[in-house]
């Protein structure tokens, strides 16, 4: 590729609907629980059995909450409940065990998540903005601009359905439990660093107050928010950290992911470093191979030798056959190439996996359900 790269302009306007959600029950900590239920004239155990049925029932049914007298429970789950999200349109893949969800929000806002069974875990794909303002050449939610942010619940709410959905068998084989949950949907997990992170609280905190999820089976990418993930670094929640790099060299990465302009390739992988110091958890590098623009051997060569740079064992590769859009001239690497990159990553001595691609034939890159809709 040539050319001048593309300037990150974080001033430009946002398109589409923007609105400001309800509260919700989820968006409060649990000491503003109990001033909510008693602000609408219950004793404040009703906050903790609430929160019983939202977070280990997995529902907010006022029909369900069978313990609490009818007219309190309406009158709860009327002001503590607002529905933030519709399910509007959904595909299956994979025999039924990849469940694509586009959801319509409160504001008519579009996102999407995406729920994978694999055969020793349940991994959901949530999103955390509507839309994206980052603007990577190659991702179909970053040709559809920013929206807006998700509020806390909205994306606690893509989690509940998904691990509602799970315990009640609807997808194949047999009920079980949600396992993991990555940020890698729509948007730019960092740039919406207070909902991420209080839904991260939601999801490892302890029954009835969250959903008692291991930080370890939490991922939040980035495509190198160098702040931020700073920040996150000093958060005391051990999640995995995702970089999005898709290339090893500036002058490339600055015309696929424009935020390099800003941070530079070294400033994100020395920041992915540190969160590792910090931490001890090991930091995944995502690389979309996209065919003939950044799946070069010499590349595979220049990124094994930057992150051996900053030592050893810190660090996992996940190289990622491109999802292609439709009408876009981006496509996935010829395999033969695949393997020549991944063989030269794994020779510099970097655990590398292939990136299991889900969906492929459901829209499965994120964004395009919503994209079809808009046009």
């Amino acid at each position: 590729m040539t050319g001048t790269p593309v300037r990150l302009d974080l001033s430009s306007p946002s398109r589409g609907p923007r609105g400001k959600p309800p509260k919700h029950f989820v968006d409060l900590t649990p000491e503003q629980r109990i001033d909510a239920v008693t602000e609408l004239g219950e004793k404040p155990f009703r906050a903790k059995q609430l929160a019983t049925h939202y977070f280990t029932h997995l529902t907010n049914d006022p029909a369900l909450m069978t313990d609490l007298p009818k007219a309190t429970r309406d009158k709860l789950v009327e002001g503590l409940f607002p529905q933030l999200l519709t399910a509007h349109r959904t595909q299956t893949a994979d025999k039924g065990t990849t469940v694509k969800t586009l959801w319509h929000l409160f504001d008519g806002a579009k996102v999407e998540s995406v729920l994978m069974r694999y055969a020793n875990r349940t991994t959901l794909c949530v999103s955390s903005q509507a839309g994206c303002g980052l603007a990577c050449s190659f991702c179909a939610t970053g040709q559809l601009g920013l929206t807006r942010n998700l509020s806390t619940a909205e994306i606690v709410e893509q989690v509940r359905a998904a691990a509602r959905s799970l315990a009640d068998g609807e997808v194949p084989g047999g009920p079980t439990r949600l396992s993991n949950v990555v940020f890698m949907g729509m948007g730019e997990p960092l740039a919406n660093y207070k909902s991420v992170m209080e839904t991260v609280r939601r999801l490892v905190a302890p029954a009835p107050d969250g959903l008692g999820m291991s930080a370890r089976n939490v991922t939040v990418s980035t495509v190198g928010m160098v702040p931020a993930m700073d920040r996150l670094a000093k958060e005391g929640i051990p999640v995995t950290l995702a970089l999005s790099l898709h290339a090893p060299d500036d002058e490339l990465r600055s015309e696929l992911v424009p935020v390099n302009t800003r941070w530079s390739v070294d400033e994100a992988l020395d920041s992915a470093h540190r969160y590792f110091e910090v931490t001890g958890r090991r930091v995944s590098i995502e690389y979309a191979l996209i065919r003939d623009i950044n799946d070069h051997a010499w590349r595979a060569d220049l990124l094994g030798e930057k992150l051996n740079a900053r030592g050893r064992g810190w660090v996992h590769c996940n190289p990622i056959p491109l999802n292609p859009t439709p009408g876009s001239k981006w496509t996935a690497s010829d395999p033969r190439v695949e393997q020549e990159f991944v063989a030269r990553l794994r020779a510099h001595g970097i655990p590398t996996t292939i990136r299991d691609t889900r969906g492929s034939e459901i829209d499965g890159a994120c964004g395009q359900l919503a994209a079809e809709e808009d046009e």
